[in-house]
């Protein structure tokens, strides 16, 4: 058995091509195209990794573009479905020092939003791959994404692959929290690995964490966390807000029973959409190749520090890129 696979929608990504630029004013956007399993999966091919992005876009030049774009890192997409009548959208204005990020979506009635009780043939399509990555936004766009999404993960786990799950929860797209958790139990149910923050379980969870530290809080979460759910594998992020354009980084990672701790990065941000999805691809290579556990979130947390940095949701990192960032280099010297 070989290679990943994620499932989930990929997206239109609209930015006002000037710097700093507001939605309100914008005449002009840069185009890319982006998702968080799409986002996983090119950062996994970067990684040198085989994976299979599974989706549904519709047959025209942008749904084509989306997949020419992931299929220039390696990315495989020819299990990728075509139909429905428009590509999921979403315009992001990238915030500054006080001023804040902000995600506009334009989703509804998407390829995939709209897809149907058994368009996606699961046994065959995870056929030898190891693990199947599935994140908490593609349940929240539709009764049928949901029960895909299961699906998914219960026949992955039948066929003995291991499944991961990042409990990303957008507000916009669920009613309310509780909507959400319903979901998420099921599919946690058939989950080897989860990705999550203090934030997810507050928001779906309701769970709040009163110790001083964000570090004591999130090892204080991890554990109860580890209680709800009935996993063992574990890895979170850290982030605190200094501003829109500087955060301090860490990431923390639940082996069986045991708690593990990164060092922490202090970055300049231009750019943390997809920073997440670096964090939780890192952390999928490096256990992958049966990395110990400590080695395995400093390079997860050095990857999540180093997305900061480049524009765009996608990270294209290299390993040994993330190694030297991992291993102290942070002086930004030229390389020639």
């Amino acid at each position: 058995m070989t290679g990943f696979a994620t499932f989930g929608e990929i997206m239109l990504r609209l930015t006002p091509s000037l710097s700093g630029g507001k939605l309100l004013t914008a005449h002009e956007f840069s185009v890319n195209y982006a998702g968080a399993e799409s986002n996983v999966a090119t950062s996994l091919a970067c990684l040198g990794d085989q994976v299979d992005f599974i989706s549904k876009v519709p047959d025209n030049p942008l749904g084509k573009a989306a997949l020419l774009g992931l299929n220039k890192f390696g990315v495989i997409t020819n299990k990728v479905l075509f139909g429905g009548e428009r590509m999921g959208t979403y315009f992001i204005e990238l915030g500054k020092s006080i001023r804040p990020s902000r995600v506009v979506y334009d989703r509804q009635g998407s390829s995939l939003s709209e897809i149907k009780a058994g368009e996606f043939e699961w046994s065959s399509i995870l056929k030898n791959k190891v693990w199947l990555h599935l994140s908490g936004i593609t349940p929240a766009l539709s009764d049928q994404c949901a029960e895909e999404t299961i699906l998914a993960a219960k026949v992955a786990k039948e066929m003995g692959i291991k499944v991961s799950f990042d409990l990303n929860f957008r507000r916009t797209l669920w009613p309310n929290g509780h909507e959400a958790r319903m979901i998420f139990d099921r599919i946690i149910e058939h989950s080897d690995l989860i990705f999550a923050n203090l934030g997810v379980l507050h928001d779906v969870y309701g769970l709040q964490f009163t110790e001083k530290s964000s570090v004591d809080r999130t090892r204080k979460a991890m554990l109860k966390a580890s209680s709800l759910f009935g996993v063992h594998q574990m890895a979170f992020t850290i982030r605190e807000h200094c501003s829109a354009s500087e955060n301090k980084l860490q990431g923390m990672a639940f082996s069986n029973g045991e708690i593990t701790i990164s060092k922490s990065f202090d970055v300049q941000i231009e750019d943390r959409f997809g920073t997440g999805d670096a964090f939780a691809a890192a952390y999928l290579h490096a256990i992958n190749k049966e990395w110990e556990v400590n080695k395995a979130i400093e390079f997860a947390t050095a990857a999540f520090a180093l997305k900061h940095t480049i524009k765009g949701d996608m990270h294209t990192s290299t390993e040994e890129q993330i190694l030297s960032i991992m291993d102290g280099n942070l002086s930004g010297h030229v390389i020639r």
